[in-house]
């Protein structure tokens, strides 16, 4: 029995494989323009063909072990065909398909935090980094975030969040804050009353012993002769100081050392200021040259 290669090289499998070729179709190629595409079925085999193409080269970025510069150019490759991936979606709506680029997958990070593609130019899908080549140098700093700065806030934004809550308004709004302060407050009403009252029964002893010419027994009562005392002098120093103090104005009041003149003064000197203006508005330089020598002559100096 022949072995398979001697099979295979046979004349007759020879035949088989030549005829079975010949019924085949040329292999097409896939157009270099999207547009030249006239049917939906080809726009979405073509579409089909470069995504197969680009989950060949995503599987082999994942190497680490190729190198930066195969690294770079896998990267550029898929980045190639991502873009031309766009010009047939493009094209598959116009001619009336669905729109793939709803569900196209987003970029992530070394985390798998979805990250925004950087797209300068602003046109096309923006360039994308895959697998390993997340990893080159000057490709890692593009996923770390900035620190994020505290924004400092200024005095509008502070004053901005301040109502009536900040004062302590709507502190008795809820009732929690009445129940809890109101028995303090009776108790501190109570507790001050009290001590008026006695202040007021310790001050009427203590005038009375001074005017029936006593010595205050009690320290309370000395004290508070002593306070009164003191306040009745405290008067006294703040009018004295009052009394001193308007002295000191009236002392410093502005004194004119030169005369000025009266109101028929005043009138006079403008009424003059007039009647030059319209002289010289009105009147040539010459005749108010032989005016002023006959005013020098006749002795005349107004």
């Amino acid at each position: 029995m022949a072995r398979n290669e001697e099979k295979a090289q046979s004349m007759l499998n020879r035949f088989i494989t030549m005829k079975a070729e010949e019924k085949k179709k040329p292999k097409e190629r896939r157009p270099f323009l999207a547009s030249e595409c006239r049917d939906l079925s080809e726009a979405d085999k073509w579409r089909q063909q470069i995504m197969r193409e680009i989950g060949r080269k995503v599987a082999e970025i994942q190497n680490e072990g190729l190198g930066e510069h195969r690294l770079r150019d896998l990267n550029d490759e898929i980045n190639k065909l991502i873009r031309e991936k766009s010009h047939w979606e493009r094209r598959i709506v116009e001619l009336g398909g669905p729109n793939y680029t709803k569900h196209s997958a987003k970029m992530t990070d070394l985390d798998g935090n979805i990250v925004d593609v950087p797209n300068p130019s602003g046109r096309g899908p923006g360039y994308r980094y895959f697998g390993a080549a997340k990893k080159l140098p000057g490709v890692r700093e593009l996923f770390d975030k900035p620190p994020e700065l505290r924004k400092r806030r200024t005095r509008y934004d502070i004053y901005k969040r301040i109502d009536a809550s900040y004062y302590g308004y709507r502190d008795e709004e809820d009732g929690v804050l009445e129940k809890l302060e109101g028995p303090a407050e009776e108790k501190m009403r109570r507790e001050a009353f009290e001590e008026w009252k006695r202040l007021e029964e310790v001050r009427k002893e203590a005038r009375k012993s001074v005017k029936s010419g006593e010595v205050a027994t009690t320290s309370a009562a000395r004290e508070l002769l002593h306070e009164e005392e003191e306040d009745v002098v405290e008067e006294e120093r703040r009018r004295e100081r009052e009394m001193r103090e308007g002295m000191e104005d009236k002392e410093r009041e502005f004194v004119v050392h030169v005369p000025l003149p009266d109101e028929k003064e005043i009138e006079r000197m403008v009424l003059e200021k007039k009647k030059m203006e319209l002289l010289n508005r009105y009147v040539s330089e010459g005749l108010l040259e032989e005016q002023s020598e006959a005013k020098d002559m006749l002795n005349i100096h107004r």
